[in-house]
């Protein structure tokens, strides 16, 4: 590949690669596609590395490198592609039921990120400083700001047919949303104060942090109450959705501009829409069109995240090291995210009975498009391309591993009956 694509050609090289693997995996494999697309980019992976031992004059992995490069990821990922990926992921969450769940949820979106946070990122300075990979703490935790949301599509599509509780079928998809959120506000804050030179002043950091989610939390609404008002005094599906798109990104770049979180308020603005936007504001045709639309558009962006990810897995073909350290790092995540389970879990054990929430919680946690794209929104440094590939290897576990063997056991917990004292709880919680 010779010279930088433009935007539009980079567009164009990932859709259709996403197309391609897309296809073969329905017409071939018939897995759900975010466990296809990894399972084939980890096995083009492994081809393209001896392929590129047997002929090193081709220059496949510096290829994939020259054409990432290319790619302004924090302005095609951060600043673009989570707008849709939150929105069309709150459509979905039940508010009822989200109401019934909202202090575990509450307590799992914040106390139980920033705890993940800090045990993977001290973690993770450790197992590096083993594995003679010096990683500043900062940066660490960098690292555990985004590997710690949670987006368990394929827990919650196998969740919600089974007999697991409201509570905890609530409490997984409003905890995955609004940690998504919570997470990038941290992200942002850490890789403000790395970036920027300074030290990480707690009090600094808690400002921000206050100032970027509860203002993300209030434009949300407003931005959320403005497109319902829209929608309610129509009756046309195309202008609706024209609706629903301009609350997206219009609301996305005003945040910007006020220095709030523009994932916080794309969430709480989905969790309006979808539910009394759905229930109150449109017609069953245009609600039915709105739905499948950010459905598609979800699917197709998830997608090209994998896709992307991929590409970067191929670059770093020659980093064994980084590819080791992403290997003993799984634990650490597995670990992080039981203590960050734990605690919520034994002050609400009557609303989301232990024995069924805790492996659920923990092993359905999977990770995927929201942890990729904050690891290749990363700016250059030094320790960029450890992150990724650690990133990489994470998300690939998560996906291949836990995301095929998370029916089983939900299938198998699920079934069990909850504590005779856990009932009346759900009511008072």
């Amino acid at each position: 590949m010779s010279g930088h694509l433009g935007p539009f050609d980079a567009a164009a090289v990932v859709i259709v690669g996403a197309a391609l693997l897309s296809y073969l995996n329905h017409r071939f494999l018939r897995l759900p596609i975010s466990i296809g697309l990894a399972l084939m980019w980890a096995l083009l992976s492994v081809a393209l590395l001896g392929a590129d031992a047997a002929f090193p004059q081709a220059g496949l992995a510096q290829g994939v490198r020259h054409f990432l490069d290319g790619i302004d990821f924090k302005a095609t990922l951060l600043d673009g592609m989570l707008a849709f990926l939150l929105f069309a992921g709150a459509l979905h969450v039940d508010l009822e039921h989200l109401t019934l769940g909202k202090w575990p949820v509450s307590a799992l979106a914040t106390l139980g990120v920033l705890a993940s946070t800090v045990i993977v990122g001290f973690g993770f300075h450790a197992i590096s400083g083993a594995l003679g990979i010096q990683i500043p703490l900062a940066w660490c935790l960098v690292f555990g700001a985004l590997i710690s949301p949670t987006d368990p599509v394929a827990t919650m599509a196998l969740l919600q047919p089974s007999a697991a509780p409201e509570s905890l079928k609530a409490t997984v998809a409003g905890e995955s949303l609004f940690n998504d959120g919570v997470g990038v506000v941290v992200f942002t804050v850490l890789l403000a104060a790395v970036s920027g030179g300074g030290g990480l002043s707690l009090p600094d950091g808690a400002k921000m942090f206050a100032i970027e989610a509860g203002g993300g939390i209030v434009l949300g609404l407003a931005v959320g109450w403005a497109g319902f008002l829209a929608m309610k005094s129509i009756d046309e599906r195309t202008t609706e959705l024209l609706i629903s798109l301009a609350m997206v990104m219009g609301g996305y770049a005003l945040a910007r501009q006020l220095h709030v979180s523009g994932p916080v308020a794309m969430a709480v603005a989905g969790i309006l829409i979808g539910n009394q936007g759905v229930a109150l504001a449109m017609s069953e045709s245009t609600r039915e069109h709105l739905l499948k639309f950010w459905e598609l558009v979800d699917e197709v962006l998830n997608a090209a995240l994998f896709l992307l990810i991929g590409l970067e897995g191929v670059a770093l073909l020659g980093a064994i090291p980084f590819l080791v350290l992403g290997a003993a790092t799984i634990s650490l995540v597995l670990v992080a995210r039981a203590l960050s389970v734990a605690g919520p879990l034994a002050v609400w054990g009557r609303l989301l009975p232990a024995r069924q929430a805790f492996p659920i919680l923990v092993w359905g946690g999977l990770r995927g498009g929201i942890s990729i794209a904050l690891a290749l929104s990363l700016p250059a440094s030094p320790f960029r391309d450890a992150i990724v590939a650690t990133t990489y290897v994470v998300v690939l576990f998560s996906v291949l591993v836990q995301g095929a063997t998370v029916g089983p056991l939900i299938r198998r917990v699920a079934s069990r009956p909850p504590p005779q004292d856990a009932a009346p709880a759900a009511a008072n919680p």
